[in-house]
This record gives C-alpha cells, sequence and structure tokens, in this order.
C-alpha cells in the first residue's frame, strides 16, 4: 500500500508518539490522503502499523466523520448547515449544490470530478455561510459563487482561492 519512501515517514511519524497506537488518526489521514478513502485493506494496514486490532480500526473509521469508508470525488465539498450557516442561507447553498451537482450527502458525481457532504459545523461562524473544497474554505459564500467555484474547478481543475472576507480597521493616528 505504501512506498518505501512513505514507509520511512509514517515510522517517523509513529516515533512521536509514546504507543504506536497514539499514530493510528495520522495513519489513517495519510491513507485516506493516498486513496480518497479508507477500505478494508487501508484499515488492516492502519492496525497493523499500529499494532491494534482491525476491529479497532473500524470503530475510528466508522466514528469519525472526516474519514469515508467509500470512495469521495477528486473534490470534496462540505456545506455547514449548522445555526450560524443556516441563519445566512446555508441550506439553500447546500440545495443549490445538490441540484448543480446532481448528487446529495455523502455521493459522488458519475466523473468523479465530485462529492459532497452537508457538515454540522465548520468552527468559523463569524464566516457564515462556509463552504469548503478540499482544505480550501469559502466565508460569507452565496449560492451563486458558490457554483462559480465549481465552474472554475470544472473549467481548469483546479480550486480557485476565496475572497478575501477579513476586513482591517482603519489605522488612525493617535
Amino acid at each position: 500500500m505504501f512506498t518505501e519512501q512513505e514507509h520511512s515517514e509514517i515510522s517517523a511519524l509513529i516515533k512521536r508518539y509514546e504507543k504506536p497506537q497514539a499514530a493510528l488518526l495520522p495513519v489513517l489521514w495519510r491513507i485516506q490522503e493516498k486513496n480518497g478513502w479508507i477500505d478494508q485493506r487501508g484499515m488492516e494496514e492502519a492496525a497493523k502499523i499500529c499494532g491494534v486490532e482491525k476491529s479497532h480500526v473500524l470503530g475510528v473509521v466508522s466514528f469519525y466523520t472526516m474519514y469515508f469508508e467509500k470512495p469521495m470525488g477528486k473534490h470534496h465539498i462540505q456545506v455547514c448547515t449548522n445555526v450560524s450557516c443556516m441563519l445566512r442561507g446555508g441550506e439553500k447553498i447546500y440545495d443549490t449544490m445538490k441540484q448543480n451537482l446532481g448528487i446529495g450527502h455523502l455521493e459522488r458525481t458519475e466523473d468523479g470530478m465530485f462529492s459532497l457532504e452537508e457538515v454540522e459545523c465548520m468552527g468559523a461562524c463569524g464566516g457564515a455561510p462556509m463552504m469548503a473544497v478540499g482544505e480550501i474554505f469559502f466565508e460569507k459564500i452565496s449560492g451563486e459563487e458558490a457554483v462559480s467555484v465549481i465552474s472554475q474547478i470544472r473549467s481548469s481543475g483546479n480550486v480557485p482561492m476565496p475572497k478575501l472576507t477579513v476586513q482591517l480597521p482603519e489605522l488612525t493616528n493617535v
């Protein structure tokens, strides 16, 4: 599953922990980064690397929503619909994305390009409504802007950089 280089990196990672079992979450993250999801083979590899039972790994993978037990799209889209985002249009953005992509929660487009997830909280209520594409976060996004992001990804293959939403205070002489 892993190359020699990747095994070396994982060994170095495990050495940062007192016990190999403590490295399970980052090892699972590495597996998911490499494969796009964590299948049975990945769980077996993680169990072997960390010295835990496969049933323990399955419990961890099925507990944490950040791990996927089925293939997701190349570009995984998350839309927050929790209170702050919901009050500012998060549910409408999610519905717009479902319609635009033709998929629902934790589904993947037929071409494997996109997957969609409705999430409870993205931890940035001040930037509501929130959407993420992979590790790129979009604050104060509208449905039209979300559709534009998807269009830009479709045309270029890359996630565009989000607009800056932070307003700096005006500087005055004191």
